[in-house]
């Protein structure tokens, strides 16, 4: 299937607001970068982001390099619109995140809510882990957030894989270390529960010769 057909499809055919990850805030994520401490020139790259308000929130907060990478340029469009002029505060990249060029250990903060659980291939999965290892820096964190075993096998009419937390540690592999977890109870707009698994990771500084 055609990743970005059909989140193109979903973007254009239903308000943001109906789609089945979106909240208002996401208040667990915000939380939990607050409680990072992170300057306020932390680099930070929000993946799948598209049309989400985190963005709104962190610039906010007043964070001042934030990068947003979608594969729906309509989703995009929308967050630009909604922002007005803020909108040329922030980086916007349209790509796959599976095959997106990003640079060499550049962010402190690599924010994934709902993107990694549709990856239902391997050989995505690790195109993804390779991107997330060369461009979190060394000492950099990792918000990764993606449906728990209670959760439904599909989302907006996607397969997903459901992750318990030792086969998400498992999965993001060596160099990284687990700072903390934990769950959250979303409701769909439609009124369809999808609870979540929420985990920050630390990569791991890189060895002294």
């Amino acid at each position: 299937m055609n990743r970005r057909a059909h989140w193109e499809r979903i973007y254009a055919t239903q308000p943001v607001e109906r789609v089945g990850w979106y909240r208002p805030h996401l208040d667990t994520s915000l939380t939990w970068i607050q409680e990072l401490n992170l300057p306020r020139r932390a680099r930070i790259l929000d993946v799948g982001g598209g049309a989400s308000t985190l963005v709104d929130d962190l610039l906010t907060l007043g964070f001042e390099d934030i990068t947003v990478l979608d594969l729906s340029a309509t989703a995009l469009a929308h967050a630009r619109a909604r922002l007005g002029l803020r909108a040329d505060q922030v980086t916007w990249m349209e790509a796959d995140i599976t095959e997106a060029a990003l640079p060499e250990a550049t962010y402190d903060l690599w924010h994934d809510r709902a993107v990694f659980h549709f990856l239902t291939e391997p050989e995505d999965r690790a195109r993804y882990l390779e991107r997330l290892r060369r461009a979190l820096r060394p000492g950099g964190f990792l918000i990764l957030a993606t449906f728990s075993p209670e959760a439904p096998p599909t989302c907006s009419g996607l397969p997903v894989v459901r992750y318990d937390l030792e086969t998400l540690v498992r999965t993001v592999g060596p160099g990284f270390h687990l700072v903390h977890h934990g769950r959250e109870h979303h409701v769909t707009p439609g009124g369809v529960a999808q609870p979540y698994l929420y985990t920050c990771f630390q990569r791991n500084e890189e060895e002294k010769p």
